[in-house]
């Protein structure tokens, strides 16, 4: 209106000027003169009169445009019907929705959220806020109906919808579905990182290692995790895939050690320097008749890094030198005579060598540095062969004791 006014004013001046330039400055008594003539229609008038005319022609315009503003607004309070009621109650079902929703009331969250967005301006939070009030309610099929409703209103926030979707198929415990889900919208959206994240979660509770070493580079250029966490997460997912390559052996024809080289082959060379990783694979080669692989994995291994777990682990391993195997372990013991998984160690491989005397001594002093289950097992069974029955029986109850001990701490960690 002010634009119009302004134009007005405009055509006024230029009006003026041009009977200036075309008929001279009027004299006293003259006032001006206009003339509209159209086919059959004459209109004269002087000029000032001409002026008033349009004026009043504009504050016309404006007194109706405005008289019609008020009636529309007027109309609107009055009207329960109205879009404005509409959206006045819509924006109160939404707010009372999603303070359910949070406190827990998920049937009137429910109700209210599913109104809101039936009548809202943003009806596809309000879907999605409903669909998860239906989820927690254990109404799947409800909570599926409203995600595909959002997605035909909504198509361009498809991934949202799918991340809302994934999250609650895994919750339901789809992780199957759950994973295609995600693997759909990472084709789509390659390095979003919220679509890595939950991919992530869902291969860990799946426990698919093959997944989640697959995804490890992705997981890095998107930079979802920091250093720390990727590492242990590498960590995790290739110790699982050591694990799942001996479950996959034994359902086939390949040999289990074979299995085990392959993934341990396919590793990054630094978790070859990994001590959990390798007590892991050595762990392994143990168990599938592989000792002398293993033995020689570890003797090469603490030559470059000594390591306590690998200590304890390389006294379960049978070396194809029993001798050889004993002489290596005590050469590491003088730089460290106090490990007592290393005296442990001793003590077995003596066990093995029949070196009686040395190897009481050797579980013994283990024990004087740490008590420890398997310890007091080795000696109270050497004990028993030597006929001392009492000492033999006690250090089989102590040993039980700290069974039962770490039992209790682990359940008392493990408690919610």
């Amino acid at each position: 209106m002010k634009r119009l006014l302004w134009v007005l004013l405009a055509l006024l001046v230029i009006t003026a000027v041009a009977s200036l330039l075309m008929f001279g400055v009027p004299v006293a008594g003259q006032k001006g003169y206009v003339l509209i003539a159209f086919e059959s229609f004459r209109y004269e008038s002087t000029l000032w009169s001409f002026v008033l005319l349009l004026l009043g022609i504009w504050l016309l315009v404006y007194v109706v445009r405005l008289s019609l503003r008020v009636l529309i607004a007027s109309g609107g309070l009055v009207n329960p019907w109205s879009r404005l009621h509409n959206n006045r109650r819509a924006r109160i079902a939404a707010r009372r929705g999603y303070v359910e929703l949070v406190e827990g009331h998920y049937p009137s969250a429910l109700r209210h959220l599913k109104r809101a967005a039936k009548t809202g301006d943003e009806p596809l939070a309000y879907y999605l806020g409903a669909a998860r009030a239906a989820h927690n309610l254990g109404r799947h099929e409800e909570s599926d109906e409203l995600l595909e409703t959002a997605l035909n209103q909504h198509p361009q926030a498809e991934l949202a919808i799918a991340l809302q979707h994934a999250e609650m198929q895994q919750e339901r415990g789809e992780s199957g579905q759950a994973l295609e889900t995600l693997q759909a919208m990472q084709s789509r959206f390659p390095h979003h990182q919220q679509v890595l994240r939950q991919l992530k979660q869902v291969y860990l509770q799946r426990e698919d290692w093959s997944g989640l070493v697959g995804l490890l580079p992705e997981l890095s250029k998107a930079s979802v995790l920091g250093s720390a966490e990727l590492g242990v997460l590498e960590q995790m997912a290739w110790r699982g895939r050591l694990l799942q390559s001996v479950e996959h052996a034994a359902g086939t024809a390949e040999s289990t050690p074979k299995a085990l080289q392959e993934v341990w082959n396919a590793m990054p060379s630094t978790l070859h320097k990994s001590p959990e990783i390798l007590a892991v694979y050595a762990d392994q080669l143990r168990k599938a008749g592989a000792d002398a692989q293993a033995e020689e994995l570890l003797r090469h291994a603490m030559k470059q890094h000594y390591d306590t777990t690998l200590a304890r682990m390389y006294g379960l391993l049978q070396g194809s030198d029993t001798g050889k195997q004993l002489k290596t372990a005590e050469g590491w013991l003088k730089e460290h005579p106090e490990d007592a998984g290393l005296l442990l160690t001793l003590g077995r491989l003596c066990l093995r060598n029949q070196l009686w005397g040395k190897a009481r001594d050797y579980l013994e002093s283990s024990l004087r540095f740490q008590r420890h289950p398997e310890t007091c097992a080795e000696l109270a069974q050497l004990l028993a062969q030597q006929g001392e029955l009492e000492r033999s029986n006690e250090l089989y109850q102590e040993g039980l004791g700290l069974i039962d001990a770490r039992l209790s701490q682990q359940l008392v960690v493990a408690a919610p």
